[in-house]
């Protein structure tokens, strides 16, 4: 059937405009004012902004790590995204070393597969470069339309890569139109801290942040930088938390390099002071890279605001506190790493961003989903509002003022890292290709209705520009 919206205010990141969409299938296939369909279902949207959907770039879900698995798969997960006003996420494929990369890729289709309630992708982690690598990744990369490669500069002797890898890795994106991620901290200076705070009888939450200094953070974006500028190659700097770090990205920015830049909600509204909660609660609050001190919020916002940092994602990896993070009891660096965060993301770059008046409501929009279809080759089927493109679209109340509980929450893990926190603005309803998954604030979408998107190269023309030529899909 048809559908109608109607007497909404329709946010793009160039515009905002009272007006009516019209839906056909899966797309949008009119956009206008006084519109009427009668053989259209109509929507009333009159108070309420209609977003594009959230593209949320950055997703764990369904992930070993530690000795266990995160909490959300592609079901709860992806449920949880649709709730907070995300249609898209992006998921990051874990290759193991010395298996061939389609093995990875198979793995997460059959995790995905016939769990997502919304369309999804895949970037490609890579842990070394060899012969086989180089000669499958191409092949991977045309075939399966995952145009970008995350490469870890932590997580020594689990993930971390030497800079020979990722410099190679660089190569090979500028030949094959892919966009390097990197994970940018100093895993060997951070193994050395990690070993002597332990050695020194140092083992709560707090330590997770004193062993990862933002001097490291900062040292290896700084790195990650050059060496795509050397490459010639496009670089993005993965959940960016600190001053030293966007300091690196802009300097790179004005020499001309392409580099891009994330950052994380949760690094925009909490601190470190989280990880000295008593009772262990700290844990709670370990992630990588870890929680700053409150002044570095102020370097991110502004870095938001002038566009030095191009999107938000949510790194969602939830661990349960119950029986997961308790595995780091008496030694901070077993506790699993990772945070829910993916259904507050839409929510909280609203409230603390919008309604403080330190983003506006195009850069909001930007942020959420446009930047990240660019740079993630899906724009200008998602992440805007225009003839032609996916109706995935958040119908979204700006007045509701409410506090985020775990006891409210849709993801199925035993904690919210945000409770407590008052947020005004709420999604009401979402839809994904024309099809509602939220309506009213009820789930009515189902298992497999998400479908895995075939993204194009990447084609940036220079440090502040990344257009997409559109993008196809698995159907």
């Amino acid at each position: 059937m048809k559908k109608l919206i109607k007497g909404g205010t329709i946010v793009t990141a160039a515009d905002v405009y009272k007006g009516d969409i019209l839906i056909e299938g899966e797309t949008i296939s009119a956009i206008g004012t006084d519109l009427e369909d009668q053989g259209a279902e109509r929507i009333d949207a009159v108070g309420l902004y209609v977003f594009p959907g959230g593209i949320d770039p950055h997703t764990h879900l369904d992930m070993p790590f530690g000795g266990t698995t995160t909490k959300d798969d592609f079901e709860t997960g992806t449920i949880a995204a649709a709730f907070g006003g995300t249609t898209t996420v992006i998921d990051f494929c874990l290759t193991s070393k010395g298996a061939p990369l389609r093995e990875a890729v198979q793995t997460w289709h059959e995790k995905a597969q016939d769990r997502a309630v919304i369309d999804y992708g895949f970037h490609l982690m890579i842990g070394e470069i060899n012969d086989e690598v180089l000669l499958e990744l191409p092949g991977i990369i045309a075939s399966e339309g995952i145009t970008s490669l995350k490469v870890f500069m932590a997580y020594k002797n689990v993930f971390q890569a030497d800079d020979s890898t990722l410099f190679r890795i660089l190569l090979t994106a500028k030949e094959h139109g892919a966009l390097v991620m990197v994970h940018a901290e100093n895993g060997d200076v951070i193994d050395y801290l990690i070993a002597k705070a332990l050695a020194d009888g140092n083992t709560d939450p707090i330590y997770h942040a004193r062993t990862r200094p933002p001097e490291l953070e900062g040292e290896a974006t700084g790195r990650a930088a050059s060496l795509a500028a050397l490459a010639d190659s496009q670089l993005y700097v993965v959940h960016v938390t600190c001053a030293e770090a966007v300091g690196q990205i802009i300097e790179a920015r004005s020499k001309g390099f392409r580099v891009f830049g994330e950052t994380c909600p949760q690094y925009l509204v909490l601190d470190e002071t989280c990880l000295e909660k008593p009772d262990f609660e700290g844990a709670k609050y370990v992630w990588s890279p870890p929680l700053r001190k409150k002044e570095h919020q102020e370097a991110l916002w502004n870095a938001l605001k002038s566009g030095q940092l191009q999107t938000v994602g949510s790194d969602q990896c939830s661990f349960d506190f119950k029986g997961q993070k308790e595995l780091g009891r008496g030694d901070f660096s077993k506790i699993p790493n990772g945070g829910p965060t993916i259904e507050d993301r839409f929510t909280l770059l609203y409230s603390e961003g919008v309604r403080k008046g330190r983003i506006s409501l195009n850069r909001f929009v930007d942020l959420i989903a446009t930047q990240s279809a660019k740079l993630f080759g899906l724009f200008p089927r998602k992440g805007t509002i225009v003839v032609g493109s996916d109706a995935d679209l958040v119908l979204f109340d700006p007045s509701v003022e409410r506090t985020i509980r775990a006891a409210g929450h849709h993801m199925a893990v035993d904690y919210n890292a945000f409770e407590g926190m008052q947020v005004t603005g709420e999604p009401v309803s979402v839809l994904s290709r024309g099809q509602f998954v939220i309506r009213d604030k009820q789930f009515v979408g189902k298992a497999g209705d998400g479908q895995y998107l075939r993204r194009q190269r990447f084609a940036g023309t220079g440090p502040h520009a990344a257009e997409s030529r559109g993008a196809t899909v698995n159907r």
